[in-house]
């Protein structure tokens, strides 16, 4: 037995039909599989565009990473955006490592998604 925080999301709805997803804690092999549900449930929602808040996440691992691939594949199946914000350097740098930065929508804020989203709609 493992004694790792069980990680915990949160997730709310903005106007425009967003809905932000917010992990709280590192994203390993352990904690993947509740981060990927909680996608995939956002996603059953239907949101115009899914906004990821890693602003709580210390750490991602190769799993974690997995699933946001997987969450930018049915974005992009449903004709969706999925943005991510609020990287700390150390999760970034996972990102740049892998070539990922190149592929995602990433800004800072989950206010500077919510405006990329408005600028859309325009």
């Amino acid at each position: 037995m493992t004694d790792r925080p069980v990680l915990k999301v949160e997730t709310s709805t903005r106007p425009g039909g967003a809905i932000v997803v917010r992990p709280q804690g590192d994203i390993g092999y352990h904690e993947a599989p509740a981060f990927r549900a909680a996608i995939r449930e956002a996603y059953d929602k239907k949101p115009t565009v899914l906004i990821a808040d890693l602003s709580g996440v210390a750490y991602m691992a190769t799993p974690g990473l997995a699933t946001l691939v997987e969450a930018l594949q049915i974005a992009k199946k449903s004709s969706r955006r999925l943005i991510l914000c609020g990287m700390n350097e150390r999760v970034r740098a996972i990102f740049e490592i892998a070539r990922l930065h190149t592929v995602f929508t990433i800004v800072n804020t989950v206010e500077d998604a919510a405006a990329s989203v408005a600028n859309m709609t325009k």
